[in-house]
């Protein structure tokens, strides 16, 4: 009896231990085959850490980037770095001949200056700023411009959205991009809920970038999650919020 006993419970863990490790494999992020080899080797990179890449299930970067048309050689602009989750995947991507411009809002000083300067530090084609986006330094000529889960922080932290989209549109080169991902609020929401569960309503960014001339080119399912009520702020479900991701572009 106890012979029979252990092996059914040799047999039960077993089971548990495939069913674990299956779910895991089922939960790991594949590089689709029809990405470019240089997003792919980034993605793919050693350099990115495991806490980095269990992410990327939820933030699928390869889609992202590819839908982006983000290229070898590309001057970039990087809006909301904190963590620089996107950062070193851009910066691989780009190469040696690319440039990326990283920015961090004033208001992030405190979290947001030490590991950014530190990050930008360790590659020759980067550089980190501590601006306002609304009045930033930017590189003239720039083939694109990324603001990542960081639209709906802009006014509560002093920032005129406006007028960074404008600055934003003069600085890019004709046939530049601005690609713009957040956590999606209630449709007709506007800007209600942005400082209190850090979601914006998709249709107000829209509006508010073609205002400063860009068209939106993309507005694409790749992060859809229409399970999610988008009541609650994105804290509570990292990476299983509803998001608006949008490419727009400056006219040629």
């Amino acid at each position: 009896m106890t012979f029979r006993k252990n092996i059914f419970n040799l047999i039960g863990l077993g089971i548990c231990v495939f069913g674990i490790s299956y779910q895991a494999i089922a939960q790991e992020y594949q590089v689709p085959a029809n990405a470019p080899a240089h997003i792919r080797n980034a993605v793919q990179s050693n350099t990115r850490t495991d806490e980095e890449t269990a992410r990327d299930i939820n933030r699928l970067p390869a889609e992202i980037l590819t839908l982006a048309d983000l290229n070898e050689g590309d001057t970039i602009i990087e809006l909301s770095v904190l963590g620089q989750y996107y950062s070193k995947i851009i910066v691989n991507a780009i190469g040696a001949s690319g440039k990326l411009h990283m920015y961090d809002l004033v208001a992030f000083e405190g979290f947001g200056a030490e590991p950014g300067n530190a990050f930008a530090s360790m590659y020759a084609n980067v550089d980190y700023h501590l601006q306002d986006y609304d009045n930033a330094d930017y590189p003239n000529g720039a083939d694109a411009a990324y603001l990542i889960n960081g639209y709906h922080d802009l006014p509560a932290r002093g920032n005129d959205q406006a007028a960074m989209n404008e600055r934003l549109f003069a600085t890019l080169r004709p046939g530049g991009k601005f690609i713009v991902i957040d956590h999606k609020a209630a449709d007709g929401s506007g800007w209600s809920v942005a400082d209190t569960i850090h979601r914006i309503d998709e249709n107000t960014i829209i509006e508010e970038v073609t205002a400063a001339g860009f068209t939106l080119i993309s507005n694409s399912a790749l992060l859809a999650h229409p399970e999610d009520s988008r009541e609650a702020a994105p804290f509570s479900m990292p990476g299983l919020t509803d998001r608006a991701v949008l490419i727009f572009q400056k006219p040629y």
